[in-house]
């Protein structure tokens, strides 16, 4: 299925309050939004990792009869009455990779529509200083992002550890002026990092988050969602989509402030010429 169809899939749980079950259930639709209309209940259960019952009882808390009649609703939104198309063949690291290019492929439809990555770019230039929060698996990506955000943006705070002690640099940051964070949240969903955003709300900060969907459990919590799929088919978790969105999000940074960031970009420049950084 096309974006639009995916966000037609996503618009069925809007607005609706779902356990952390049912969640799982809601991204199991959204990322399989293609095919999810020929799954049976037993398909859905399996690829959500959830039981069959769960499937039913999700469907009903839709305001559906049972899962049947969500199905033929998601029929109606593809638009396709069509038998489902065969996988494609290949090894298990190529169905790995060619989903990462689909989910590629629904980002890009995704951006069409850019109202929310400008918002966040707006949020996160006007926060001095700019935490940018992300524990477990999310830590790498927001030290990624860090790291270049720290080339135009005057002081970028990467908050990748957990405990007390990342409360206290929540409560520094703010003491300086933070008016915004970023948070990068991804499965497994650390319960210490949905913690630290409900203290930040607490604390005043807008809160942009980058993770896997739409119904993950940070949507409700955050000023601005900025999803993006991770990929599911191998032992751990691909996260392209979820660093191809901090990209874009860094890019949208610097346009809503060119002449800053040139600025800091060619200083930065000229420093490291002067210090020999580089080779090349």
């Amino acid at each position: 299925m096309n974006g639009d169809g995916a966000r037609s899939v996503l618009d069925l749980f809007h607005g609706a309050r779902l356990t952390p079950t049912q969640r799982r259930i809601a991204h199991c639709l959204v990322e399989h939004s293609g095919k999810a209309a020929y799954f049976s209940a037993a398909e859905v259960a399996d690829l959500a990792g959830v039981s069959q019952p769960s499937v039913t009882r999700f469907a009903m808390a839709l305001g559906y009869e049972g899962y049947p009649a969500l199905r033929r609703r998601l029929r109606d939104l593809t638009g396709d009455d069509s038998a489902e198309v065969p996988a494609a063949g290949g090894n298990a690291m190529q169905l790995a990779v060619r989903a990462e290019a689909e989910h590629l492929a629904r980002l890009h439809d995704q951006l069409a529509r850019l109202d929310d990555v400008e918002r966040a770019a707006r949020l996160l230039n006007e926060s001095r200083p700019l935490p940018v929060l992300g524990l477990r698996a999310a830590a790498p990506l927001a030290g990624y992002f860090g790291y270049f955000a720290a080339k135009v943006h005057p002081d970028v705070r990467v908050l990748d550890t957990g405990g007390t002690p990342l409360l206290d640099r929540l409560d520094q940051a703010r003491a300086a002026g933070a008016g915004a964070m970023l948070a990068v949240v991804l499965p497994r969903y650390p319960r210490e990092s949905l913690d630290a955003i409900a203290e930040a709300k607490r604390m005043g900060y807008a809160v942009v988050a980058i993770t896997d969907s739409a119904v993950s459990p940070v949507a409700d919590h955050t000023d601005v969602v900025l999803p993006a799929a991770v990929g599911t088919q191998l032992v751990f978790d691909l996260h392209t989509g979820p660093m191809a969105m901090a990209m874009v999000l860094l890019q949208a940074m610097c346009d809503a402030a060119p002449e800053p960031a040139q600025r800091r970009l060619e200083e930065f420049e000229a420093t490291a010429a002067r210090r020999h950084i580089f080779t090349a």
